[in-house]
């Protein structure tokens, strides 16, 4: 088969990954692996692949295929298989498996697991024609999604729904979304269908369009702020001097959700940008329950995934194009 490879880390203009010929993974014998082959039908490009291209995420394994926004076709099931069958499509999410014992797991916060691999990281994921995964961690799909408009529903959009749920998010109330890409566009949505007035931050010109196509009550940049405070924000940008920025626009008892697997340095900021009981609180992950909740909300709004699709062999290129905020939405590869 064909999979996009990555070997050494670097700056995606000058490296990046490489289109290769290897052998189609192999179901293995042994009970508990991955038990599902899948065929890949689309994978989104997310920007923890940009991270983990250019080094600054630091890779589990080399080489490695990255991707984990991935809607597929069930090729085969290892016996004993009960979850899913031969020709079922499914999407395969980041979490690619976890222990299942550990506090956090049992908690309900699998997200957090010390165990947990990932797909794309831990082991090899979507930028390819075919991949493993684990039965009980494939997403349902609603089947009025095409492949390409649900790929990027499977990280994009299951991260933000999490996040919004992290910011303490209350129907009708005032949201900051910092950054505006693939996870903040379908965010707003959410935000919207719940009656939130929302304020989006972002420097692209093209994103600020999108952004009051989608109901968007004020757009502008960081530097400016609309005339109301904010009851909740959201941070997508991975740039930390954000975060500063978006706690003075919060009101007292306010909460600012970091959603960024890696971010720069948060620059030291007064403490009465953060006094008054404000709280700010990252984004690790998402849950399988996040996943299934956030694909029966898509399926009822309807979700509309501003997506433009690219060959497969196309991989570097959109991963540049998401460096210089030249996506609009989301970017999905497809085989």
């Amino acid at each position: 088969m064909r999979a996009l490879r990555l070997a050494v880390p670097g700056p995606i203009d000058d490296a990046g990954l490489r289109l290769s010929e290897v052998p189609a993974p192999a179901l293995p014998a042994e009970a508990g692996r991955p038990n599902v082959l899948l065929r890949v039908l689309a994978c989104a490009v997310c920007r923890t692949d940009l991270h983990l291209v250019e080094g600054e995420l630091p890779a589990h394994q080399l080489p490695v295929t990255p991707g984990h926004q991935v809607v597929a076709t069930v090729a085969a099931t290892a016996p004993g298989c009960t979850e899913v069958k031969p020709g079922d499509r499914v999407g395969v999410p980041w979490l690619y498996v976890t222990c299942g014992r550990c506090r956090f797991c049992r908690a309900g916060l699998e997200n957090l697991c010390d165990q947990a691999q990932f797909t794309g990281w831990d082991v090899d994921g979507g930028y390819a024609e075919y991949l493993l995964a684990h039965a009980g961690f494939v997403v349902p799909l609603p089947a009025t999604l095409a492949a390409e408009a649900a790929a990027p529903l499977l990280c994009a959009g299951v991260i933000g729904y999490r996040s919004l749920k992290q910011a303490d998010l209350v129907p009708g109330e005032r949201l900051g979304l910092f950054g505006f890409g693939a996870s903040a566009h379908l965010a707003l949505q959410v935000a919207r269908h719940w009656g939130c007035q929302v304020a989006v931050f972002t420097r692209a010109a093209a994103h600020r369009k999108l952004a009051e196509s989608l109901g968007a009550a004020w757009v502008g940049s960081s530097d400016n702020q609309p005339d109301w405070p904010l009851d909740r924000a959201v941070i997508f940008a991975p740039a930390g001097p954000l975060v500063p920025l978006a706690l003075a626009r919060l009101r007292k008892g306010g909460t600012l959700a970091v959603n960024a697997i890696h971010m720069s340095l948060i620059p030291e900021f007064h403490y009465t940008l953060l006094y008054g009981e404000r709280t700010v609180r990252s984004v690790a992950n998402a849950t399988r329950q996040d996943a299934i909740e956030f694909m029966r909300l898509a399926a009822v709004l309807p979700l509309h995934a501003t997506v433009e699709t690219m060959p497969l062999a196309e991989a570097n290129r959109a991963l540049q194009r998401l460096k210089r905020s030249e996506i609009q939405g989301a970017a999905v590869l497809v085989p």
